[in-house]
């Protein structure tokens, strides 16, 4: 079932989800998930990371995710843009 678009999710309710993914998932320190920290220097995400974080978030959107859209995310900053971006269409 698709999210619901009538109402947008703010950009910090999706920064909460990724930050929560990435707890959840990968045991990262919640008080490292800032906006500006670097996915694989910073959080230690690597690829393979990234692709179960887009599977995530795919669930979390309702939306069919192209793995394109994220290719150029390199901050946290990036993925909530990038999850706005999806949300929007």
């Amino acid at each position: 079932m698709s999210a619901d678009t009538t109402q947008p999710i703010s950009r910090e309710a999706i920064f909460a989800q990724v930050r929560k993914i990435l707890v959840e998932l990968f045991e990262v320190d919640a008080d490292d998930i800032r906006p500006d920290a670097r996915l694989y220097e910073d959080l230690d995400i690597d690829s393979i990371d990234a692709v179960d974080m887009v599977v995530e978030l795919k669930r979390f959107t309702g939306r069919r995710v192209n793995p394109e859209d994220f290719k150029s995310v390199r901050r946290i900053d990036d993925v909530v843009t990038a999850v706005e971006r999806l949300m929007q269409r």
